[in-house]
């Protein structure tokens, strides 16, 4: 029998893993990863940002983890020479309006401890030549790094102090008992833990349900597409670029992203997912699709959101249309300059009356916790996530 069983190799359950074995050095722990290699959906396919948490709400367990997670994330990539560059942010008005909203997230920025620069229309001109807009904050902590060869060596840091991590093993069954939970994966295998940690990001809620847990929400999945610059556009900014966020959606737009192998993408956009694990313009899963038309809050939320969501459907079957949204800040982007990448996909937890949850949401049984929601900037901030996690495990079974 296991001491403790992670379910998840993404960023989260790999630095939760990580920093359990360092503070647990005597217990066993193992990973469970159902894929046949580790970080394979949304540590693998994100933008790469190190966010420095300039929109989350003052207060917040994400504005306080995403804060920590800067500093703790430069100091891992340091200290294991992974490649890193603080290149900055700008996030940019190009209407009064938007300038208006700028405002406020600059004052929101500034609440929560980040150290901003607010630009003019000309200083902008300066610092962004190719960047039309009439202000910007600037972020100069805000950085890039891949995020799946940081949580690789997560991994191999675990591995190294005497952990084990199981790929290819997809758990179907959870037991708990008095004293375990008992774990079956493919191919009828069966395996205990004293306790269970499931970061299971897409499949979160179909975990804590193999608990019986009684849960009042769904991870309904959004598809992020992506376009790269031609190599030669890769120099068409110093920074990140980002719109000012719209009002009440959890997306920041449209943007260009400087990404650490030196290219620049383009996103990314926001369309409903009709597969969880699906990455191609093609994706139909016939269980995700009824566990979503199934679920009153999928339907609140699409109607809430109805004119955004088809805006971002024609603009995602409509080239020109997403151009647009890129124009509007970076007008010497064209058309031919909008070529294929790979798209991500958000696991967006969402409440059975279509409220979308932009916190971190945890669950728990006598001896299991289930992180529930852990939304961007989760790999930003994976290491004190992972610190929140094991104080509260090692809270939970002290007298174990």
């Amino acid at each position: 029998m296991y001491d403790y069983a992670v379910i998840g190799g993404g960023i989260v359950g790999l630095s939760t893993a990580w920093q359990l074995r360092q503070r647990q050095p005597g217990k066993s722990i193992v990973v469970l990863e159902k894929e046949g290699h580790l970080a394979a959906h949304q540590t693998g396919h994100n933008s790469g940002v190190i966010h420095a948490g300039i929109y989350y709400e003052p207060g917040s367990l994400k504005a306080k983890l995403c804060r920590r997670g800067v500093q703790s994330t430069l100091r891992f990539c340091k200290d294991n020479d992974i490649h890193f560059e603080q290149c900055g942010k700008l996030i940019v008005a190009t209407t009064r309006q938007e300038h208006e909203r700028m405002l406020e997230l600059h004052q929101r920025a500034l609440e929560n401890g980040i150290d901003v620069e607010l630009l003019d229309e000309a200083q902008l001109r300066i610092t962004e030549p190719n960047i039309t807009g009439i202000g910007a904050i600037l972020s100069g902590t805000t950085g890039i790094v891949d995020f799946a060869a940081v949580a690789r060596t997560m991994a191999a840091r675990f591995v190294d102090l005497g952990g084990e991590i199981l790929t290819g093993t997809e758990v179907l069954d959870l037991v708990e008992s008095r004293d375990c939970v008992t774990i079956t994966t493919t191919a009828g295998n069966t395996l205990e833990a004293g306790c269970l940690i499931a970061c299971a990001g897409l499949m979160a809620d179909r975990v804590a349900q193999l608990m019986d847990i009684d849960i009042d929400f769904r991870i309904v999945p959004y598809r992020g597409e992506y376009y790269r610059l031609p190599e030669a556009q890769a120099g068409i900014v110093r920074h990140l670029i980002y719109p000012v966020p719209e009002p009440g959606l959890p997306f920041l737009g449209v943007h260009l992203t400087r990404m650490i192998d030196g290219s620049v993408t383009v996103g990314p956009n926001a369309v409903q997912g009709w597969k969880r694990e699906g990455y191609g313009r093609l994706n139909f899963s016939v269980k995700d699709v009824w566990d979503m038309l199934s679920f009153p809050g999928f339907w609140r939320v699409t109607a809430d959101n109805l004119a955004v969501g088809l805006a971002e459907y024609r603009n995602s079957l409509w080239k020109p249309g997403y151009l647009k949204r890129v124009q509007k800040y970076c007008p010497s982007v064209q058309l031919a300059d909008l070529q294929p990448h790979p798209a991500g996909i958000r696991a967006q937890a969402v409440m059975r009356d279509g409220t979308l949850i932009h916190d971190f949401l945890f669950a728990e049984t006598s001896r299991s916790l289930h992180v529930c929601n852990a939304p961007s900037p989760a790999a930003t901030s994976a290491i004190p996530i992972g610190e929140h996690i094991c104080d509260t495990i090692l809270d939970k079974f002290r007298h174990d």
